[in-house]
C-alpha cells in the first residue's frame, strides 16, 4: 500500500534541513500509537539475524530551492511525501494520525497536510517496472587488509547490486510472512542511467541511486519490494518505489 501525502510548508517556520530523512523517520514513529511504534521500532520483522521495519518513504517531492550556505531546502509550491508498507496495522494507524493532526513536524519546520491519497499498487505478473522515489541503497561491509571496516556501495548494472537486491527481497518475504520465499531469483535491470545521490543520515554518509528499474521474478517477491522498498535502509528513507503503469 502507498500513501501520497500532499504537503504545504508553513512559511513562518524555518526551512527544512537539506538532509531531512531522520526528521521524517522520527515524525513517522511519533505519529504511531505507542504499542505499534514499539513493535516496529524495537522488533520489526525478523528472519535469522536480520530485522526489517517493513516500511519506506520517499524524498519530499516537488519544486524546491536549496540554500547551500545555510544547508536548507524549501518547497515554495507545496510538495508530496510517499510512504509505503505491506504492514496494514502500521500503515492505517500512521495515516489516520496524519489525517487527524493535519500536519507533520520535521525538526523546527511544519508541513500542513492538505491531501492524502491511497494507492494499492499490485505486481500483476512476473515483470514489474518501478520508478525510484528515494535512492536505492545496496552495500556490503568489508574488511580492510590492514584492519577495520569500510562500506562498498553498488549501483544498478553491477552483479553485486542484482545479487543483494534479490537476497534482500527474499529475507523481507521470509520475515514478513514467516515462511520460505518462492523459488527463483529476482533480476534487476536499469532502464535509464542511474543517478547517484550522496546523503547524510545522523552524520553518516549514505550513497544510493535513482532510476527506473525493471524487475523480473516471482510476483510475491516483486510485491514485497513494491510495498516494503528495494535494498537496505528503507525505514531511513531509502528504496521507496512506485509502479510505472
Amino acid at each position: 500500500m502507498h500513501a501520497y501525502i500532499g504537503l504545504k510548508v508553513d512559511p513562518s517556520r524555518p526551512d527544512l534541513p537539506l538532509h531531512y530523512n531522520y526528521f521524517i523517520q522520527s515524525a513517522i514513529y511519533a505519529a504511531l500509537p505507542g504499542d505499534i511504534a514499539s513493535r516496529v521500532h524495537d522488533n520489526g520483522y525478523s528472519a535469522g539475524k536480520r530485522n526489517f521495519k517493513m516500511f519506506s518513504f520517499s524524498r519530499i517531492l516537488g519544486k524546491f530551492v536549496i540554500n547551500r550556505a545555510a544547508g536548507t531546502i524549501k518547497f515554495p509550491d507545496g510538495a508530496c511525501l510517499v510512504i509505503s508498507s505491506p504492514d496494514a496495522e502500521f500503515f492505517l494507524a500512521l495515516v489516520n494520525n496524519f489525517l487527524i493532526k493535519n500536519h507533520i513536524r520535521l525538526g523546527d519546520s511544519f508541513l500542513n497536510i492538505n491531501e492524502v491519497r491511497f494507492d494499492e499498487q499490485k505486481a500483476a505478473d512476473d515483470v514489474l517496472i518501478v520508478r525510484t522515489l528515494s535512492p536505492v541503497v545496496v552495500y556490503s561491509t568489508l574488511l580492510k587488509p590492514e584492519g577495520g571496516k569500510y562500506t562498498c556501495y553498488y549501483q544498478p548494472g553491477e552483479n553485486e547490486f542484482n545479487k543483494l537486491i534479490n537476497a534482500n527481497l527474499r529475507k523481507k518475504y521470509e520475515a514478513f510472512y514467516g515462511k520460505q520465499p518462492p523459488e527463483g531469483d529476482v533480476q534487476t535491470r536499469a532502464l535509464d542511467r542511474p543517478r547517484q545521490h550522496v546523503t547524510y543520515y545522523k552524520g553518516t554518509v549514505i550513497k544510493g541511486y535513482t532510476c527506473r528499474l525493471k524487475l523480473t521474478g516471482s510476483r510475491e517477491l516483486l510485491q514485497i519490494g513494491l510495498d516494503a522498498g528495494l535494498g537496505g535502509k528503507g525505514s531511513q528513507g531509502y528504496g521507496c518505489v512506485e509502479k510505472v503503469r
